[in-house]
C-alpha cells in the first residue's frame, strides 16, 4: 500500500492505468457471488450488493470519462463497501465466521474502498 492511499494522495497524483481497472473487475467478481447469493434467497444481500455491482460500474465509467461525478460515485462506493464490511462483521457468528468477515473485510471490502475514493478524488482514466 502506498503513502498516496494512506495518507491522501496530492493533486497531481495519478494512478495506474492498472488501479483505473479496479471497479469494473471488482464488479464482475461479484457476479458470482450475486448468483450464489440469489440460489440461497438471500434477498437483503443480493440487494446491496446488486447496489456495490451498480456504482462500481458506474464509477468505472466515469474514471473513464475523467468526469467530476467520480468524486460522488466513488465517495458512495466507499460508503456502501465500509458499510457491506461492518454489517458483515457484526453479523457474522463466532468462530470461523467472524474470522472469514475480518478476513474479507480487512483483505477485499475496505482496500477497495480506499481505492474507489482515489480514483474519486483523482478523476484518473486509463488511455485505451
Amino acid at each position: 500500500m502506498s503513502t498516496a492511499l494512506a495518507f491522501g494522495a496530492p493533486a497531481s497524483y495519478v494512478p495506474s492505468a492498472r488501479l483505473a481497472r479496479v471497479p469494473l473487475v471488482a464488479a464482475v467478481a461479484l457476479v458470482p457471488w450475486l448468483l450464489m447469493l440469489a440460489a440461497r434467497h438471500e434477498t437483503p444481500w443480493v440487494v446491496l450488493d446488486l447496489a456495490e455491482f451498480s456504482v462500481l460500474l458506474w464509477l468505472d465509467a466515469l474514471v473513464r470519462r475523467r468526469s467530476a461525478g467520480a468524486a460522488w460515485v466513488g465517495t458512495a462506493a466507499a460508503l456502501l463497501l465500509a458499510g457491506d464490511a461492518l454489517v458483515d462483521v457484526a453479523f457474522a457468528g463466532p468462530g470461523h465466521e467472524v474470522l472469514a468477515a475480518l478476513a474479507m473485510a480487512g483483505c477485499v471490502e475496505l482496500p477497495l474502498a480506499a481505492v474507489c475514493v482515489l480514483l474519486g478524488r483523482t478523476g484518473f482514466t486509463a488511455s485505451a
